[in-house]
């Protein structure tokens, strides 16, 4: 009899001891301890996002602060320096080559008139390119219609100043006759070879206005007086 009901106190003991147990795990996953549990997790999300965010816009901000102002220092270093070379490039296009030197034929610009003086002539003024100034130191210009020795004009020795100097609007004249003789002989020529001097490597070939009938030409010096120009056989 006392064997049964010590068997039974155990159980008894047993299933309380089991009951407690029980009870202990239900309070421990109480609501209460769930939502504690959650409340506790929601600063930690919210501070991640926090850091997130400052990270992403800090990063942003400063590289369009670094490539604004890039840009805009670049700009302004390009305009400066194009400027400057606009500038130096403007003052260094007007100097020219030979400046003060003896003239040669190819800084010279010609223009050739008909006169009717002294029995027909040809006026040829020279004027300075621009930017060029230059000397005509050889008073008499090298001048023939066509390359034979028969076309070659001789020089009258009349007029001249030694030497012109031609630069701007300042000019130069000589005079040409082709035909010095009363026959009619002569060879036809549309055109007259002008040179500085004689051995100038770059003669220029004038147009006549008119056909000249050549035997035996003349020159005259350069001369700043057009009416020194004038050729006549003295």
């Amino acid at each position: 009899m006392r064997s049964r009901l010590a068997a039974r106190s155990t159980r008894l003991v047993l299933a309380a001891a089991a009951v407690t147990a029980l009870a202990a795990t239900s309070t421990a996953c109480s609501p209460d301890d769930v939502e504690d549990t959650s409340s506790s997790s929601a600063p930690s999300a919210v501070s991640g996002k926090s850091g997130s965010t400052s990270s992403g816009d800090s990063p942003s901000a400063s590289g369009s602060g670094s490539n604004g102002s890039g840009s805009n220092s670049g700009s302004s270093d390009s305009g400066d320096s194009g400027d400057s070379d606009d500038k130096t490039a403007d003052s260094g296009g007007g100097e020219k080559s030979g400046y003060g030197q003896s003239c040669g034929t190819n800084d010279l610009d010609f223009t050739v008139t008909s006169e009717s003086q002294a029995g027909g002539y040809y006026l040829v003024t020279a004027k300075a390119k621009s930017g060029i100034t230059c000397y005509l130191d050889v008073n008499t210009p090298s001048v023939s219609f066509g390359s034979g020795v028969d076309g070659v004009a001789s020089p009258v020795g009349q007029g001249g100043a030694d030497p012109i100097k031609l630069t701007g609007s300042d000019v130069a004249y000589t005079g040409i006759s082709p035909k010095t003789t009363n026959s009619d002989a002569g060879k036809e020529f549309e055109n007259v070879i002008i040179a500085t001097t004689n051995d100038d490597p770059d003669p220029a070939e004038l147009k006549l206005p008119d056909t000249a009938t050549v035997d035996k030409p003349i020159v005259t010096n350069w001369a700043t007086n057009r009416a020194e120009a004038v050729p006549v056989i003295v």
